[in-house]
């Protein structure tokens, strides 16, 4: 029997995940399918009960159920209990098991950029969700020096003040962050400052950029952000959002096959989808 997979959000039409999981599905020769859900907050509870109802296999989460989701489940993987937000989720034999390979997913792109991640200084522009999530998986994985740049320097706190791993971490405005850029070798931009069509909005200066540096944006929409082609002219290595957005939905689909797809395939799909070149 044919297994049904599929994607949750509001809205969920631009959601390029069941392109790129229909697309591994036939290249491992899966039966399966998999399909995106448009679920209101309000009826979130009454689709979980219907998932639950029709067996589905599994479930990708997007704003705004990543949290809401998260007690209507039977089991938390520690990651995401610590992060207070699901983007994956397993039918495990009936049993709906929730989990985060967002800030999983971000580090698996970063590693074939700067291998040797976890001894530099990073920056993490924001303190959102998707901060929140890279910021933890980073804690947890023990890297040496995170710190974190915010508008609000006390959203920043309380990151750092409710990260349950060790941490080495400072918080910064964004000003006190453009004056000290030059110590970071990795500065990772994770607010939706760019996104289109506001794309030439730019969280923060990068005139003080090192040339050595890699600045990285999960942003995918422009695939080029105004942060990162200032960034490109000061001679400086830069990562577009493709990267995650692949790795985490890989890393979802060997959640749910035990099967670690082939990553060029992903990119190249989602990037003919988007119509553009990776950067």
């Amino acid at each position: 029997m044919k297994k049904l997979y599929g994607v949750i959000g509001d809205p969920v039409a631009h959601s390029m995940s069941p392109i790129m999981h229909n697309d591994l599905f036939q290249l491992y020769s899966v039966d399966a399918t998999y399909v995106a859900f448009h679920v209101k907050p309000e009826n979130l509870q009454d689709a979980v009960k219907g998932f639950r109802a029709i067996n589905l296999a599994g479930l990708s989460v997007t704003v705004p159920h990543k949290q809401m989701i998260m007690p209507l489940l039977d089991e938390i993987d520690p990651l995401a209990e610590a992060i207070g937000a699901v983007n994956t989720v397993v039918n495990d034999h009936g049993r709906l098991i929730g989990y985060n390979t967002d800030g999983s997913g971000y580090l698996e792109g970063l590693k074939k950029e700067v291998p040797s991640f976890m001894d530099k200084n990073m920056l993490l522009i924001g303190a959102g969700g998707a901060a929140r999530a890279i910021y933890y998986t980073l804690a947890q994985a023990g890297v040496k020096k995170v710190d974190i740049a915010n508008r609000t320097v006390e959203k920043a706190e309380y990151l750092v003040n409710n990260c349950p791993f060790p941490k080495n971490s400072e918080v910064l405005s964004f000003k006190e962050a453009e004056e000290q850029l030059a110590k970071y070798d990795v500065i990772v931009q994770t607010t939706s400052i760019g996104m289109h069509p506001d794309i030439e909005a730019s969280p923060l200066s990068v005139e003080k950029l090192k040339s050595t540096s890699l600045v990285s944006d999960i942003i995918y929409s422009p695939l080029e952000t105004k942060i990162l082609r200032e960034a490109k002219q000061k001679g400086a290595r830069i990562q577009n959002g493709i990267p995650m957005f692949t790795y985490q939905g890989a890393l979802q689909f060997e959640k749910w096959t035990g099967i670690f797809p082939d990553m060029d395939r992903m990119q190249s799909v989602c990037l003919k989808q988007l119509g553009g070149k990776s950067c």
